[in-house]
């Protein structure tokens, strides 16, 4: 079953209330695991790593069409200041395939553009600052 990369949002809390930044028509989110080489001379040329968990980290990036300024504005202001945002990413789909990602991030890129003859664009990259929970859709 396909499901519509539309319905994939980015939300920040803005003033207490779960606002979807607006505008969007690319959305990504990926799980990194950082890897440790445990290689040895005694291990016949192939590479060992440690087994477990040792650094995981998520990064969310989307770019789209300036729509909202206030949005925009607050995205700009924790930009500029380096602060954290409690974000939410919605994945489309069923109990199985769909539901959302929460947690704090900080912007690590964010660009605003414009062509002389186009609408004003933006992107923005966001990195995990802590713990993020995945809560499958219901």
């Amino acid at each position: 079953m396909a499901y519509n990369g539309r319905l994939m949002l980015i939300k920040m809390d803005i003033a207490s209330v779960d606002t979807t930044i607006a505008g969007l028509r690319d959305t990504s989110i990926t799980i990194n695991e950082q890897e440790v080489d445990v290689t040895t001379k005694d291990d016949a040329g192939i590479r060992q790593l440690l087994d477990g968990q040792i650094l995981r980290s998520l990064t969310v990036s989307g770019s789209g069409v300036l729509q909202d300024a206030a949005v925009c504005a607050s995205v700009r202001t924790a930009a500029m200041a380096g602060t954290h945002l409690d974000l939410t990413v919605v994945i489309p789909g069923d109990s199985t395939a769909g539901g959302s990602y929460t947690g704090l991030f900080r912007i690590t890129s964010f660009e605003e553009s414009g062509a002389h003859a186009g609408e004003q664009q933006y992107s923005l990259s966001l990195a995990s600052a802590g713990a993020v929970t995945f809560t499958p859709a219901s």
